[in-house]
């Protein structure tokens, strides 16, 4: 249950007039009282002889009743308190004292024979009510309504369990502010999924990705097709931004702007530039590889560089300072933002609502230490600048590989949000892992399916030898693995480490050893992509015959000299 409070109104007929109108869009059914400060207000909606007028007269009257120059130029208090999408559809009479809660508890009407104000809540649709305050007491004083938001949030958790309703998860003043209602019709009105709002924050988000000057992110939002108005000082020094989608207009047909920070906190210049500081210890990052410090190749190799990145940021999540980690989750936002914006159309849809729900966990209270990011900040950029992917070949399965470790990136900065008492954000990150498990069923379907028919095709001995390898590198996961359907794929990769030079026992103690399966439908599954990852396999095979690569073949796919080998290999039958 969400409420949403606005007390600058100075018209209570004008708020009146819409509260019992037709709404922007024919959406208000049926309006009428629910409650009222006297239970026996005039109804406009069911009373035939009730007029608005005749209402508004009774609310203002203790308004009126002031002398003119000590009437509060803005007296009309309002909120709307809403239910979820998951709750049934509440009763006139639920909704009633659900309205006389929230007067009480935010001061408007406090009850226990104090001073209170004049109200009526309003009921137009289904799922939410309206009500309207005027805010001057019986007795001529002013309401105690101080921080009458944060108590109606308050007590909406509590309305919440009394009536065994969806349990929103407590905020912290840090989430993105909510399109009103009056966006969310316009947008129904457009045939717009989302609000210009939410559209132009993703939009900037995208833009944000792995930049690294003004002078790119506002060329990419120029790119993206957004007006942009920037805002300097008169020194010339540039202040701020707003931005505009072109067909979202006004009723003077003027374009809508949004200051970056309306559209998000963290996505106002002042924050955006502090994402390309260094920070005052970089030299304890993590330090980026050659292929990092040049340019991004391909969209396989800069999903190669993603995954690492990955790898790398979950230690530091689960281990590192809050700062540090707070930067790592930020610029895992970054990724996904990037990988959305350049990955194929069949996972495209998942990636967007992954980076759209994960927007929320990437803020918190605790302020992010830029600079140690750099690896996943440069990740971002790879891909975003080695453009688009396929959704097949060596782009597709590396599409996969990188979700994959994505996947429990996501996992541990949802972790570390629950241990800090983030509720929201550690909420919208286990949604956003959902949404990455979706696309990695999208992305690995093909190529795991060709690494299992290799799998099923190995000879008798080979297969038996990787058992073995198996059982004696993971002896508490191995009869878990040798059940699952991708035993027959991570048996195919073992065999190709082997091939490269690579000790496939040692690869696989490395791949458990150091981050946690128990988030995994099929560890099998994980462990295919770690060893592909850490070997430098091919990760799409399908054009491979037989159980293995030629030693020849796998260091020209993956531009790496293959090891000599040496000395026997563990776990060899």
């Amino acid at each position: 249950m969400i409420p949403s409070v606005n007390k600058s109104g100075s018209r209570t007929i004008g708020l009146l007039a819409y509260l019992y109108g037709p709404g922007k869009a024919e959406e208000h059914i049926d309006p009428h009282l629910v409650a009222s400060f006297d239970g026996m207000s005039p109804d406009p909606g069911r009373d035939p002889h009730a007029t608005l007028k005749d209402l508004q007269l009774l609310l203002d009257q203790p308004v009126m009743a002031l002398p003119q120059h000590a009437r509060p130029a803005k007296h009309v208090w309002h909120t709307s308190v809403r239910a979820t999408a998951d709750d049934r559809v509440l009763s006139d009479e639920e909704w009633g004292e659900i309205a006389r809660r929230i007067v009480t508890a935010t001061g408007i009407d406090p009850g226990d024979g104090q001073p209170g104000c004049r109200w009526a809540a309003v009921r137009h649709a289904d799922d939410h009510i309206h009500i309207v305050a005027t805010l001057v007491c019986e007795d001529g004083s002013r309401p105690d309504d101080f921080r009458s938001g944060k108590r109606a949030q308050a007590e909406c958790r509590l309305i919440e369990r009394a009536l065994g309703l969806h349990q929103v998860e407590p905020g912290d003043g840090t989430a993105a502010q909510r399109p009103t209602s009056a966006e969310r019709h316009k947008a129904e009105r457009q045939g717009r999924q989302r609000t210009a709002r939410e559209e132009l924050r993703e939009t900037v988000r995208r833009a944000v990705a792995g930049a690294t000057s003004e002078e790119e992110f506002f060329d990419r939002l120029a790119a993206a097709g957004l007006l942009i108005r920037k805002r300097a000082a008169p020194s010339g020094d540039l202040l701020g931004y707003k931005v505009a989608l072109p067909d979202d207009r006004n009723k003077d047909d003027e374009p809508v702007f949004y200051p970056g920070a309306r559209l998000a906190p963290d996505l106002s210049l002042p924050r955006i530039r502090e994402r390309w500081s260094t920070g005052r210890h970089d030299q304890d990052a993590v330090p980026a590889g050659p292929k990092e410090r040049t340019a991004p190749g391909g969209p396989s190799a800069a999903r190669r560089r993603t995954a690492s990145a990955a790898w790398q940021a979950v230690l530091v999540i689960e281990h590192g300072d809050d700062a540090v980690a707070a930067a790592h989750i930020a610029s895992a936002g970054e990724i996904l933002d990037a990988l959305a914006k350049t990955s194929a159309a069949h996972t495209r849809a998942q990636l967007r609502e992954a980076a759209f729900v994960f927007e929320r966990a990437s803020r918190s209270h605790v302020r992010a230490e830029r600079g140690h990011d750099r690896a996943l900040r440069q990740a971002a950029r790879d891909l975003v600048r080695s453009g688009p992917a396929l959704g097949r070949g060596e782009d597709g399965a590396t599409t996969a590989m990188a979700i994959d470790m994505l996947f429990f990136l996501i996992t541990a900065a949802a972790h570390w949000h629950a241990k800090k008492g983030h509720a929201q954000q550690a909420a919208a990150a286990h949604q956003a892992a959902e949404h990455l498990r979706a696309a990695y069923q999208l992305a690995a379907t093909q190529p795991l399916g060709a690494l299992y028919q290799r799998g099923r095709h190995l000879g008798r001995p080979l297969l038996q030898r990787q058992t073995t390898v198996l059982r004696e590198a993971l002896p508490e996961l191995a009869e878990q693995i040798l059940a699952e359907p991708g035993w027959y794929a991570l048996a195919a990769t073992l065999t190709d480490a082997e091939a490269a030079g690579h000790d496939p026992a040692a690869l696989l103690a490395d791949a458990t050893a150091r981050r946690e399966l128990g988030t995994a439908k099929s560890v099998s599954d994980v462990l295919v992509w770690r060893l592909r990852r850490a070997a430098g396999l091919p990760a799409d095979t399908s054009s491979m015959v037989g159980g293995a690569p030629h030693q020849d073949e796998s260091a020209r796919r993956t531009g790496r000299q293959a090891p000599r080998r040496s000395g026997p290999r563990r776990g060899r039958a």
